[in-house]
Order: structure tokens, then sequence, then C-alpha cells
């Protein structure tokens, strides 16, 4: 259930409407606080201030309907800018990094600053009246609208800024960076359990992986791709049930409706042990959702980045400065990577084996950074040179030979496809020197 609750709070803080809706609702408050404020003190700023509230109840309503009218067509005009900017930057770029404008903290508090600010100019001019009977101007309300209106003002100018800065490629790529190195400093190392290091307790563990006959298969109950599990509480429950956990599918696989997510068996026997229930209490420590998401997938992170390089170095954009850019940011990620131990892949309480964990190791990031970018940069000399560059930042930060030896395997490869795509000596000797650089760091 806590599963569940965090993965529609993830959605809700993603969306466009939330934020400005919870925005509105702040501005009814805020006008029926204001409004009873004026309605039951013997404040009367009229008398006090003759030059900012003795406009009348006509000339607060004149005013209230030019606020309200003038930042309603000023939400439109930015719900308009980040439509059109989110277009933008899928043809530009890729379709992978919308989400990161559409929550958007400060898309999504000035969008809702304007609409609530017209909410509330509209509550307030309900209360006005003119009469000769009843005679009522909430000059502290209409004081508050008039200095919200200024300050949409300056909401306007800094949210055009923000726009033009989000459509930067430094700004976009910066940003996927980031997400990702806050992706990779929580999960590695990460603290999910001990690692197991005794041969006898992996050699009793590899005797659970073969006897399927006693494991329980939990199966996914919806369609989408498995966006988080809560290692933590999976450790718990598998340490207070006497149970030993096979997690099936990496974080960011995408899952059909009964795909195998886990299998589950008890390691003693005990009459009052339950395990029809166990499929569904395990289902409430993952997340199933539309899309990935970085949180708890790197992987996802690099991927952004090596699809920014890719629409660069397509045909139709033809941007290498862009590639360049992203290559940059990957050669940063595979530097921090290569600092981290990676979680083992079998997990205990201290005592026993409890969860056996399926994930990318170190060989499958650096081939997904690396791969794609390398096939798609058929004689682009100054994205072969990168490259090299990024491998030896890489290569500068390897703490075991396994991956400096993966080092040097993209490093052969790279070296190779250049030779057959480059056309001129000139372009090969440059890229060869980076190669023999790389291999003598």
């Amino acid at each position: 259930m806590l599963a569940r609750l965090r993965l529609y709070w993830h959605q809700l803080r993603e969306s466009l409407w939330f934020v400005p809706g919870m925005m509105v609702l702040a501005s009814f408050v805020l006008a029926y606080g204001l409004v009873a404020f004026d309605a039951y003190t013997n404040w009367h700023g009229e008398k006090r201030f003759p030059l900012l509230f003795g406009t009348g109840a006509e000339g607060a309503r004149g005013m209230l309907g030019a606020i309200a009218g003038s930042m309603l067509t000023v939400a439109t005009l930015s719900f308009s800018l980040t439509l059109s900017t989110i277009s933008q930057v899928s043809s530009q770029y890729s379709p992978q990094v919308l989400r990161g404008f559409i929550r958007d903290r400060i898309n999504q508090v000035v969008m809702g600053y304007f609409v609530g600010v017209f909410t509330y100019c509209l509550l307030v001019l309900g209360t006005i009246r003119g009469t000769d009977d009843i005679k009522f101007v909430p000059s502290t309300a209409v004081l508050v609208g008039l200095i919200l209106a200024l300050g949409g003002v300056a909401a306007l100018i800094f949210f055009i800024h923000h726009i033009a800065d989000s459509l930067q490629t430094g700004t976009i790529v910066q940003r996927i960076f980031n997400e990702t190195c806050q992706a990779v400093s929580h999960l590695f190392p990460g603290q999910f359990g001990e690692p197991i290091s005794e041969r006898q307790e992996v050699e009793e563990a590899m005797h659970y992986v073969d006897d399927k006959y006693e494991w329980i298969s939990v199966a996914a109950t919806q369609s989408g791709y498995l966006q988080q599990i809560n290692q933590d509480g999976i450790l718990k429950w598998a340490t207070h049930h006497h149970a030993i956990i096979r997690i099936e599918k990496e974080i960011g696989t995408f899952l059909g409706k009964g795909t195998i997510l886990f299998f589950a068996r008890s390691t003693v026997e005990r009459a009052d042990t339950n395990e029809s229930d166990w499929a569904d209490a395990l289902l409430d420590y993952v997340s199933i959702g539309r899309y990935r998401n970085v949180e708890q997938d790197a992987a996802f992170g690099i991927q952004q980045l090596v699809d920014v390089a890719l629409k660069a170095l397509s045909p139709g954009v033809n941007d290498t400065t862009t590639a360049i850019m992203a290559v940059d940011y990957l050669g940063a990620i595979g530097e921090q990577l290569a600092r981290r131990e990676l979680p083992a892949r079998l997990r205990s309480d201290g005592k026993h084996i409890r969860v056996m964990v399926k994930a990318a190791d170190f060989e499958d990031y650096i081939r997904l950074a690396f791969d794609l970018i390398r096939i798609n940069a058929k004689g682009n000399h100054a994205v072969f040179r990168r490259l090299f560059r990024a491998l030896a930042l890489v290569k500068g930060a390897v703490c075991s030979s396994d991956r400096t030896l993966l080092i040097r395997e993209q490093a052969d490869l790279l070296m190779s496809y250049a030779e057959q795509t480059l056309s001129t000596e000139y372009e090969k000797e440059q890229v060869r020197e980076l190669y023999k650089k790389l291999l003598n760091a």
C-alpha cells in the first residue's frame, strides 16, 4: 500500500494540474480570510490611507475586474508557452525528456499563481456592495489583489526567462545529469541488507535457485514499467516471514499483466505459514507505472542522454555540438559509476540469505552509454574524439582490473570503427593519438 501511495504521490507532483489546483484552493482561503477580516474588524483602510483605498465600490470593482481579466490572459499565455516548449523539445531532442518540463516546479507554480490570482479577484469582486442600503468594500482584500497583480508582472518576466533558459541544450542535459547523479548516489552503494561473501552460503543460494518446485511465483497484476521496489520493506518482510525472495526483473523493465516479478519460498517449515497471501503482500512493495523514472533507475537517465545524442546525430538534425555535450555528461556519469561498488546480487539480514537481486552491472551501464553513440557517429571525427576523452575520464576512476578491461574493449571497438568510417588520414591520426593516450593512461 505504501508503494502505491508513493506512486500516486509522484504522479500528482509531476502533473500540470496539481500545483495550480492547490494554489487555486489557497486563493479561496486567502480571499475568504481577508474579506472576513474587513467585515469583522474596526480597521477602515479608506480613512487611514485614502490614496490607496479611496476608490469606492465602483473603483474597486473596476480594478479587480481588470486584474482578473489580465491574469486569465497571462495564464492562457503561460500554458501556451509551456505546451509550445514541450512540442519543440520533443521534436528537437527526445520525447524521453518531456517529463522534466511537465514536472518543472517553476512552470507549475507560475501557472498556478496566475490562475490563483484570477480566482482570488473574482471571489473578492463578488463581495463588494455599493448600494445606499449596504455599502461594503473589503479594503484589505482589494489592496492584496493589487499587490498580487504587481507580483504577476514579475512572475511573467521570470517565467519568460525560465522558458528561454529551459530550451538551451546545456540546461536540458545538465538537468538529466543531475537527476542521474542523484540516483547513482542513492543506489550505489546500496544499503540493501548485507552482502553475501561466504562460499557455503552462495552454494546454498544456488540450491534455492535450482529447486523451483517449492517456489511461489508472484506475477504483476497490471502492465507497465517497474518503477520502484521498496528494498528495505522487502528485506524486512522476508526476514519476518523466514523467507527468501528472488527478484526476477530489473528496475525499468516493462511488465505485462501476468509477468513473473518475484519468486518466494520459506526457509523453514512452519505450520502457521500462510504462503497463499504472500503474492498480495509482496506486490505492495513495488510500483508499476506508465513510464520509467530515474529515482531507482540510473539506466534511464543514461538512456535519456543517449537519446539526445542520437537525435543530434540524425541526418535531419545534424547537431554535432549537442551530441558532444551529451557525451561529456555521459563520461561524467561513467566516472561516478566507476568509483562505486555496485551492490551484490545476494543480500542477507546478517545471518541468512533473504533477497536475490537482479540488477544491471557496470558493464551494462557502459555499453548502454557508448555503444549506440559509437555506431551512429559514423564518420564524425569530433564525436569520435570526444568519446575517447569520455572513456579516458571513466578509466581514470575505475576501481578494478575487470572494469579497466571493459574500457579497453570499448576503446578498441571505437578505434576500429573510426578506422573504417573516417575518410581522411588527418582525422584518423588524431583519433589514433587519443587511443594511444587512453591505453597508456
